[in-house]
Formats: structure tokens, sequence, C-alpha cells
């Protein structure tokens, strides 16, 4: 490969590198945007999960870390309001609803189980009572 050819394909690469680093910081700061427009918390781990990059990316690119540090040291735990009346109702209604659903269903699955586990033995005590059938006479019979 002559220094020509091999000068031209280093510039491919190293454009095709900056291309690729220059749309990953788009990705991260079009990922912050989304995340403080949803008023989630702004991490490491939540931008890098929004825009599909590393956390070493992230760590290696000074702006972004800054940006990142800056919103997160910013965050403030804000109380949610609380509910209404109307509100509070019904979401006791649905999960007492969802709870008495839940019972019911595990009190069947249990009473399957114990069917099944109660056919189980009837099988196991017939096959024993079949063993003790067919053995010859004059062994010990296991209780």
């Amino acid at each position: 490969m002559t220094d020509d050819a091999r000068a031209k394909r280093t510039q491919t690469l190293a454009t095709a590198a900056k291309a690729k680093s220059q749309a990953k910081t788009a990705a991260a700061e079009k990922a912050i945007r989304t995340l403080v427009k949803r008023g989630e918390p702004i991490t490491f781990q939540a931008v890098q999960r929004e825009a599909g990059v590393s956390h070493a990316f992230l760590y290696n690119h000074p702006e972004l870390r800054g940006r990142i540090e800056r919103l997160r040291a910013q965050a403030r735990p804000v109380p949610a309001p609380a509910p209404a009346a109307d509100e509070r109702n019904t979401l006791v209604l649905a999960l007492t609803s969802q709870i008495t659903r839940l019972k019911k269903q595990h009190r069947e699955e249990v009473q399957a189980l114990r069917d099944a586990l109660e056919q189980a033995h009837g099988e196991n005590l017939d096959l024993r009572r079949e063993l003790a059938r067919r053995s010859l006479p004059g062994q010990v019979q296991a209780s």
C-alpha cells in the first residue's frame, strides 16, 4: 500500500470516527432534553439508556459529563401532590378488586395442587399394594 493510499484510508477512518462521535453526542444531548421534559432524574445511567451510548462515552466527554453532573445536582425531590378523595377511593376500589381476584386465583391454584397431591398419594398406595401382591412369598414387606 502506498503512502498516499494509507493517508487517504487514515483520513477516511478519522472522518468516520468523528461523525460517529458527533452522532453519539447529539443522541446524548437529545436524551438529556427528553429526560428533562419528562421530569425524570438526570443521571449517567438514565442518559446512557435513553441515548444508547456507553457510560465511558459520557464520562470521557467533558461537556456532556459536566452538564449531566450539574443537572443531577440540581435535582430536588419534589413530593407528589396528594390525590383527591375521588382518586383515592377509585384507587382503593381498584386495588381491593385486584386483591380479591388474586386471592380467588390463589385458592383455586392451591385446591388444584391439593387435588393433584391426593391423586398422587392414591396412585402411590395402589402401586405399593400391587408391588406387595406381586412379591414372592417369604419376602419381607416394606410398609
